[in-house]
């Protein structure tokens, strides 16, 4: 699972990603990444609403995301906040749909980073 430090915790770090930071969107989630430049570990954040399904499918979707971005953590660069918010098709979507769009968005997300900051 993911560890404490590596999670977004306050209102206000979410609303900061979601407002400012790269936009990735797919079938199931929606990905936001926003590059702080802070020296820290990576961290993630997800929303999942009620319109993705009940609070075991949510919780469901949720932990399976959790596990996907603690795969995905050494790939993301130091310093970067994440967010990822779930679509009510993720409620139906396998473990490895899933891993799919967010790995996708990722890379897309860090390459487009790397790019404007060289």
């Amino acid at each position: 699972m993911l560890a404490r430090p590596y999670r977004l915790t306050r209102g206000s770090d979410y609303r900061l990603v979601v407002r400012r930071g790269s936009r990735c969107g797919g079938a199931r989630v929606i990905t936001s990444m926003l590059v702080t430049g802070e020296n820290r570990s990576a961290r993630f954040g997800f929303i999942i609403s009620k319109q993705v399904g009940t609070a075991v499918v949510r919780n469901t979707v949720r932990r399976r995301l959790k596990a996907v971005c603690a795969e995905a953590l050494p790939r993301v660069p130091q310093g970067t906040d994440v967010v990822i918010r779930a679509l009510p098709a993720s409620a139906s979507a396998s473990f490895a749909d899933l891993e799919a769009d967010v790995s996708r968005c990722l890379s897309k997300l860090t390459a487009s980073a790397s790019a404007s900051s060289a």
